[in-house]
């Protein structure tokens, strides 16, 4: 009876435990969310360059017109442990006007200005003579805290979109067009984390402490508040992850537990009652 008690109670507690640090992890995870609140409005244009591109947020749908033959950039920031999505529509003129053959093409940047490959999507595609509109997509591999720097890993800072369309004639250029562009993101958790963090974002302007610290020593108080306004531009809603942290610290956390309980466990079913019943108990 001993023995059946002990067990039940280190059962209860190991599922009380796991739960705990399971709906953490859920509510840690969903403070990270990357949507947006809805005050802020999207961006109605696009940039014309990798200096001038529009910012917009993940979640939200940016619209712009622009005119066959140009190249249009947007700007969003992901962090580690995202998987971004970047989907694009173009909405073509009347079939009076409508440029033949021409094929519409997306391709994301990272912070540093490489090309980053998608997982999957389509990326590029030809409009059909009697299509309306072209749609895009672009799935990035997952974001990481940290690479070597050999590797084309996408890392946490500002992304760049650009869109643009490819073999037009020359009578097909200067058309009218209206293009729309949406990032999302999934959190892809702790597989994907590794051991190591960036000493700062790759966001333009962006810098290490050490280095903000000294700039504003060298610099008048009119320079180091710009700086500050620079370093803030293009961070997330709640702001860059420290990257340190991952489920993967849950699970550890929650196999501990279990592990400690198993073996509670263990020696409750294998100490038995003590003395056994038929030794007199003079002896």
């Amino acid at each position: 009876m001993r023995t059946t008690k002990l067990s039940a109670t280190a059962g209860l507690l190991g599922a009380s435990a796991l739960t705990a640090l399971l709906g953490a992890g859920t509510a840690f995870a969903g403070s990270g969310d990357s949507g947006s609140s809805g005050d802020d409005k999207a961006p109605t244009e696009a940039g014309t360059s990798f200096r001038t591109a529009q910012e917009v947020e993940q979640g939200r749908r940016a619209t712009a017109g622009a005119s066959t033959g140009d190249y249009l950039y947007w700007s969003f920031p992901a962090d580690a442990g995202q998987r971004p999505t970047v989907k694009a529509t173009v909405k073509l003129p009347d079939s009076a006007a409508r440029p033949s053959g021409a094929t519409w093409r997306i391709d994301v940047y990272d912070g540093l200005r490489r090309r980053q490959s998608c997982m999957y999507g389509t990326q590029s595609r030809a409009a059909a003579p009697d299509a309306t509109s072209v749609d895009l997509s672009c799935t990035l591999r997952t974001v990481r805290a940290w690479s070597e720097q050999w590797a084309n890993d996408p890392l946490p800072g500002t992304y760049y979109v650009r869109l643009t369309a490819a073999t037009l004639t020359p009578s097909d250029q200067g058309l009218p067009v209206s293009a729309e562009v949406e990032v999302t993101s999934k959190e892809v958790g702790g597989s994907s984390a590794v051991d190591g963090s960036l000493a700062a974002p790759l966001v333009p302007g962006s810098t290490t402490e050490e280095a903000a610290a000294a700039s504003e020593d060298a610099s008048d108080e009119n320079n180091g508040s710009s700086a500050s306004q620079a370093l803030a531009k293009g961070e997330p809603e709640d702001g860059w992850s420290s990257g340190w942290w991952s489920d993967r610290w849950i699970w550890t956390a929650a196999g501990g537990v279990l592990a400690a309980l198993a073996g509670i466990g263990g020696y409750a079913l294998t100490r038995g009652t003590g003395r056994p019943s038929r030794v007199p108990s003079g002896m």
